[in-house]
Order: structure tokens, then sequence, then C-alpha cells
């Protein structure tokens, strides 16, 4: 069973920064997605297992920055420049690939979900 156990959010205001973390218990395509009352989970960004590849969606590119380090067996979300549409509960996945260069979007790609954690940006 894979765990993934995130941490890191909180309240900021507009235009300050926050690092999520997301322990995983093994090595895997990692994502970060969020959710908004009222709205479906959004896409944030992803990175392949080996760390060489990463995505973005377009809502975060040069604010947001996704890594990792494999030796803690851990992945981090960046978040610079935070906006109020910011706000959301953020949640890591993770997914078995067999290619090192591999990353995914799509909730549906994902087979393991963390307990998600509250990103607040105030206005």
């Amino acid at each position: 069973q894979v765990q993934l156990v995130e941490s890191g959010g909180g309240l900021v205001q507009a235009g300050g920064s926050l690092r999520l973390s997301c322990a995983a218990s093994g090595i895997y395509a990692m994502g970060w997605f969020r959710q908004a009352p009222g709205k479906e989970r959004e896409f944030v960004a992803a990175i392949s297992w080996s760390g060489a590849n990463t995505y973005s969606a377009n809502s975060v590119k040069g604010r947001f920055t996704i890594s990792r380090d494999n030796a803690k067996n851990t992945v981090y979300l960046q978040m610079n420049s935070l906006k109020p549409e910011d706000t959301a509960v953020y949640y890591c996945a993770a997914a078995s690939a067999a290619f090192r260069y591999t990353w995914y979007s799509r909730p549906a790609e994902y087979s393991y979900w963390g307990q998600g954690t509250q990103v607040t940006v105030s206005s």
C-alpha cells in the first residue's frame, strides 16, 4: 500500500510563498492537484520518477516549481507569487511508471492520493 503524506499548507498573504511537501513510501511519477470549493479537481504540476521531466499548468507556470528528492522519497511544490485564486486543498498523487521520463496530468492516471493540505491566500 502506497502512503502519501502532505505537509506545508497554511495561510499566506497574496504575493507570498509556501512550499508543500509530499512524502511517499516509494519512488513514483508524482503530481500535484488542487480543488477549490465547488470546483473540479485541477492539475497543477507533475514530475517523472527520475525527476528529469516536469510539467506545470499554465495557470501556475512561472510561479510554482515541482521538484523531488528521491533519497528522501519526497516531492515538493514551491509556490511563489501566490494569488487568492490559488486558494484550494492541494493533493499529491502517485503513479507507477515504467519509463523515467513519464509524467501524468489527468487524475485518472494516478492510483494513489494523499489526504490533502489546505492553502489559503488572502488578498
